[in-house]
């Protein structure tokens, strides 16, 4: 956003530099990029008067110049320029001057006669003649301007201004004008602001705007405000010096009174505006509507552009007129004949119009402005700044009345203010009166004990806020030095934090690496794994940067593979890495997805089943869980069908190991096993029992029983575990398997020897104890499973 200091000095007094002006907006919230003096490169260019032209005796085209310059006497200069005449008033460099380009100017000979400067052109002063519009481009600037003879021309010209350039963040796009500006400016330097409602006087002939046009919004979510104002018998013309000069020393180019007007409110008020010719608008008719599908227009630039269902447009009763806050459309567009026009001035939300600018490939000054979110108390003053301006210019009739449909009004924010609260979330000590007349001064109103925000400071809604308002005011630089008190904030991790980094610090002991990989990925990757139809459904990604980053990750596995595969095809002959990865499962009815925590293994050339095994029951060691069971999974395609298992506790599966399926080793280009464990680090969180209790040594010693049980091949070790667990009773301490024998005496059974330990806590356990245990061990295994000692 470029200001111009004297624009700015309409609405409110700043006695400063433009370097303290910049330093101290920049302290309170207005970051300033720099600032420039239009007219500083500008020096000793003076008005003169031509008093006498003559031709010069050896050129056939230079002439020369007698020019009073309010000195003693004349001064000669030698033009070629045809455009002059005796008593044309004209800028002149004189000698040891600077045009604004770096120019120096000197006295010197044009053909063999001295010449003390020269008259300066349009484009030699900078200027267009859209700046001036009575100049000659091509020759010499004649002054139409109240101005005296010797007079500098910045002044003529209004060159002696000085903009300065503000960075405005997006939360603030209230700064994106002149008024949003001097607000600050005026908070800045607890000086009053001057801001005059505009006064609109019409036409007062009987004539209604309801003779001219209606208005019907179909969308008010996207267009909560929409205000239209007519004028008739319009006078399109060149728009006065102020207001040409104050366009362009705020970077806008000067075009003809209608569209001046449209730019200068623009950047007076913050709010767009646009300016439909109205015998153009079909049956007196503007309607805002989403486009239809394929629906096309040809926008001011003439270019057309392609629309769709998600794109707000403003319409007549036949078709689109206009691209909603971006660009209006060519069959549209106010020309010399237009008499009549209908004045835009609307809200429009700003995602959709961010969205519709990038859909047509076309961002404007416009919707740069909408896309940050507007006030919709905004477009009914702007409207009726730009109809003051039309009755200034007298560039036409304003007719009586004002369409003005406004959808839901949003609720005033409502905070509650503390002071105290406010100075400890600071770490200062600022009064609260100080905060008060704050408040006054950035227009927020204090009653009874709440704060409320004006409607152009949307980025208000919490008590952080409202203390960033209060220290940017009391001045960052004015806040006390003083030590750090943590008090009870200490910063440390919590025990969410400490369990993951424990397992981190667990699997890297076991030689494992850590790898980050993608949460978007393509939907190839589940093709990969071989990942069940049913299991696929993902968040979908409505705006990927690509077919790989399009949905969001269920699974962490594949991201893992791919580090893996990419090892190994670079000759690495061991290796084994891990991933803590959240994975974002889809909830039916909710627009979010579930986020769970995991954790990935996948290695090769590090050992086989047993040691991915291994690393599950390490965690579930350091988790503190100890009843847990290790079934068979046969039905999972990622894995080896004999070679997988899941770990469940109550039912539920905390985590799959397995080797990797051919197919799957395949697709990843792997050339030896990989083993994988899944491991569901979210229940893990919830179960784990990480307090240590202390135990006593036992008072008296174990015995220990080895059986060896002849059982069916499909009976898992597990299983048997389980069931010798259950029918020893408490004396069990410990039950261990330790070897697994078939052959073909045993035909299509299987032999599994156990460890059995047992102990009691009130005496030492004798031979009859210990045999009464195996006696209902295998009385209860040969009734459940028909299981037998092995002889």
């Amino acid at each position: 956003m470029v200001l111009s200091m004297k624009w700015l000095s309409d609405y409110v007094k700043v006695d400063a530099s433009p370097k303290d002006f910049s330093d101290r907006m920049t302290a309170t919230g207005s970051k300033v990029e720099g600032f420039e003096d239009l007219g500083e490169k500008i020096k000793n260019v003076v008005v003169g008067k031509i008093l006498q032209i003559e031709k010069h005796p050896d050129s056939d085209h230079l002439q020369i110049c007698q020019i009073d310059l309010g000195e003693e006497a004349p001064v000669q200069i030698i033009t070629g320029a045809q455009n002059i005449s005796v008593g044309d008033l004209v800028p002149v460099a004189k000698h040891d001057s600077y045009l604004p380009d770096g120019t120096h100017i000197k006295a010197g000979k044009l053909r063999g006669l001295p010449s003390n400067g020269i008259l300066c052109s349009l484009g030699e002063l900078g200027l267009t003649a859209h700046d001036f519009p009575y100049a000659d481009e091509d020759g010499i600037f004649i002054l139409n301007e109240e101005c005296t003879i010797g007079q500098d021309i910045k002044e003529v010209l209004d060159l002696n201004d000085v903009v300065v350039e503000f960075e405005i963040t997006p939360n603030r796009p209230d700064c994106l004008s002149v008024i949003g500006l001097a607000r600050e400016a005026a908070a800045s330097y607890n000086t009053p602001l001057k801001l005059d409602a505009p006064k609109v006087k019409g036409a007062g002939d009987g004539d209604k705007i309801e003779n001219y046009v209606s208005v019907e919004v179909l969308d008010t979510e996207l267009c909560p405000r929409y205000t239209a104002r007519v004028v008739k018998n319009i006078k399109i013309g060149p728009s006065p010096k102020w207001l040409r000069t104050r366009l362009r020393n705020s970077g806008i180019r000067p075009i003809n009174n209608i569209v001046d007007i449209t730019n200068y409110v623009c950047l007076e008020y913050g709010q767009p505006m646009h300016a439909f010719d109205h015998s153009f608008l079909a049956g007196g008719k503007i309607v805002v509507r989403r486009a239809g599908e394929n629906e096309k227009i040809t926008t001011l630039d003439d270019v057309e552009r392609q629309l769709n269902d998600k794109m707000l447009v403003i319409a007549d009763a036949e078709k689109a007129v206009g691209i909603a806050g971006v660009m209006g459309g060519q069959n549209s567009e106010i020309n010399e004949n237009t008499k009549t026009i209908v004045f835009e001035s609307a809200n429009f939300y700003g995602p959709s119009i961010r969205t519709t600018a990038r859909g047509v490939g076309l961002r404007t000054e416009a919707s740069g402005r909408y896309e940050k979110g507007l006030d919709p108390e905004n477009t009914l003053p702007a409207i009726e700044r730009a109809c003051e301006l039309i009755e200034m210019l007298g560039a036409g009739d304003v007719v009586d009345g004002i369409i003005d449909i406004y959808g839901k009004k949003q609720p005033q924010a409502e905070i509650a203010f503390d002071a105290d609260k406010i100075n400890k979330f600071l770490g200062t000590d600022i009064p609260e009166q100080f905060m008060l007349d704050t408040f006054k001064l950035l227009d927020i109103e204090y009653k009874n004990g709440k704060l409320y925000p004006p409607s152009f400071r949307a980025d208000l809604l919490c008590m952080q806020d409202i203390a960033e308002e209060v220290v940017r005011i009391y001045g960052y630089n004015t806040i006390e030095s003083s030590k750090f008190v943590a008090e009870s904030l200490v910063g440390k991790r919590d025990d969410k934090q400490r369990y993951l980094a424990d397992i981190n610090t667990l699997l890297v002991a076991q030689g494992l690496f850590e790898v980050r990989t993608y949460s978007f990925i393509s939907p190839k990757y589940y093709e990969k794994i071989n990942l069940p139809e049913a299991k696929r459904a993902s968040v979908v990604i409505s705006n990927p940067l690509g077919e790989d980053t399009s949905i969001m990750r269920t699974t962490a596995l594949p991201g893992v593979l791919e580090a893996l595969s990419t090892n190994r095809r670079k000759r690495t002959d061991v290796c084994g890495l891990y991933e803590m990865a959240k994975v974002y499962i889809p909830v039916e009815g909710k627009d979010l997805p579930d986020e769970t925590m995991t954790t990935v293994i996948a290695c090769y050339g590090m050992g086989d089943f047993y040691n991915v095994k291994g690393y599950v029951e390490e965690i579930l060691s350091m988790s503190g869980i100890k009843k847990y069971d290790v079934c068979s999974e046969k039905n999972n395609p990622t894995y080896h069908p004999g070679r997988c298992a899941n770990f469940t506790k109550d039912d539920k599966v905390i985590a799959t190991i397995g080797q990797l399926h051919p197919e799957v080793l395949e697709k990843y280009g792997f050339d030896l096993p990989v083993y994988a464990a899944e491991i569901n680090t979210e229940y893990l969180l919830s179960i784990k029992n990480t307090v240590r209790e202390y135990k006593p040594l036992p008072k008296f010693p174990a015995i220990t029983r080895d059986l060896a049980f002849i059982c069916e091949k499909s009976l898992e070790a597990g299983t048997l575990r389980r069931a010798i667990a259950k029918y020893a009773g408490n004396l069990l301490e410990n039950v261990t398997i330790f070897d697994v024998y078939t052959d073909a005496k045993l035909g299509d059974k299987k032999s599994m020897a156990y460890s059995l330990v047992l102990r009691s806590p009130d005496k030492t356990l004798s031979d009859e104890d210990g045999d009464k245990v195996v006696k209902k061990v295998l009385s209860g295994l040969e009734r459940e499973f028909g299981i037998t000692l092995r002889s």
